[in-house]
């Protein structure tokens, strides 16, 4: 019991690391104009810790335990979780295109301000709303994960003090 409460403590400690990981990559892409290779790439670099830190223990730790937890906070907590990875994908498939489509006109390395990035492709208004629909219900969904994991912590760890 005493290893199940050390590691279950280190899980929701990485996960909830990585949310200010998530808040300061989405801060670089919202406060840049206009955004540049590197801008991206800085983006990226805390986005990428911050999913890092939320994946290994869902991965290594959740997901092996979840058949033999399931019910109640349990499904609940995974249904969300799972929501969550759902909309990340579908985020993907805007920003994947995006990338292809900026990187074609290389506006990553030569920004030019005047140009619309609704311009570059017919399809760019589609993407931008895919991306953003994804990256909304991915932080929707994660945090209703995490409180949820965070109830179901306090729930079956009573006797460990915060």
């Amino acid at each position: 019991m005493v290893e199940d409460v050390a590691v279950a403590t280190l899980a929701a400690a990485l996960v909830t690391l990585s949310f200010p990981f998530y808040i300061y990559g989405a801060w670089i892409i919202i406060d840049a104009d206009p955004v540049t290779w590197g801008v991206l790439r800085h983006h990226l670099s805390y986005i990428v810790v911050g999913l890092t830190l939320n994946t290994v223990p869902v991965v290594t730790w959740m997901a092996p335990r979840l058949l033999g937890q399931l019910g109640g906070f349990a499904a609940l907590h995974a249904f969300f979780g799972v929501q969550a990875y759902a909309f990340l994908v579908f985020a993907l498939t805007g920003i994947v295109p995006i990338l292809r489509a900026k990187r074609q006109y290389n506006l990553y390395n030569d920004p030019e301000p005047n140009l619309e990035i609704d311009d570059i492709h017919e399809n760019m208004g589609a993407w931008r709303l895919r991306l953003r629909a994804g990256v909304a219900g991915y932080v929707l969904c994660w945090l209703v994960a995490w409180v949820l994991g965070l109830a179901r912590y306090v729930i079956r760890y009573p006797e460990f003090p915060f």
